[in-house]
């Protein structure tokens, strides 16, 4: 009992670590840009060594990939929630409206993404990892528009539920671009929600 005991407060601090070093990670990349920061000054940031940070991560490209995880799952859980809240069906302007209300649009999360994405078309090892990991949003999109089982009429033009899942993260991806330049939230949701109107109601 006692060696499951330490084991535990083992794997609780090992957690506790992890989750610092990519809180920290993920300040120190928005405020200088992801190419510019050595694992030394996330470590500094989070308060850790380098053997802490190795324990956890080979290097800043597995790093980065646990947070694009974490906000990729969070982006999937959001949209997952706001589209099941019409049971088997889908009120689709309804779902866009919650979709668009709560969707993530954080500023210094869209700076990090846009970094790593230059740096991964430079790298195609790297590439197919975030498009693995872009595939699980649309995947998770594309679920929820397939369980509606015909009772959403999306437009002909979009194919099937895959390829209305691709315009809509297409969508996304436009509008957090313009985002980056102007700053504007609010003016970025109300884009969003007018895209994504037109794309899924035709």
């Amino acid at each position: 009992m006692a060696v499951d005991g330490r084991a535990g407060r083992v794997t609780r601090r090992r957690l506790r670590t992890r989750a610092n070093l990519l809180d920290a990670a993920f300040t120190v990349f928005a405020a200088k840009g992801f190419g510019h920061v050595s694992i030394e000054e996330i470590c500094e940031a989070a308060g850790y060594t380098r053997g802490a940070f190795y324990s956890n991560f080979t290097g800043l490209d597995e790093l980065f990939f646990a947070l694009y995880a974490e906000h990729a799952e969070l982006i999937a859980e959001q949209v997952s929630a706001a589209l099941a809240q019409d049971g088997p069906g889908l009120d689709v302007p309804a779902a866009v409206d919650r979709v668009t209300e709560v969707l993530l649009l954080d500023r210094d999360w869209l700076l990090v993404k846009t970094d790593f994405l230059v740096h991964a078309a430079r790298d195609p090892e790297v590439a197919g990892a975030l498009l693995e990991h872009r595939a699980r949003l649309r995947g998770a999109i594309a679920d929820r528009l397939a369980r509606a089982d015909g009772r959403a009429a999306l437009p002909a033009v979009l194919g099937d539920a895959e390829g209305a899942a691709h315009a809509v993260v297409a969508a996304y991806d436009g509008v957090t671009t313009q985002l980056l330049l102007d700053r504007d939230v609010v003016r970025a949701r109300a884009w969003l929600k007018q895209l994504l109107t037109a794309l899924l109601t035709g």
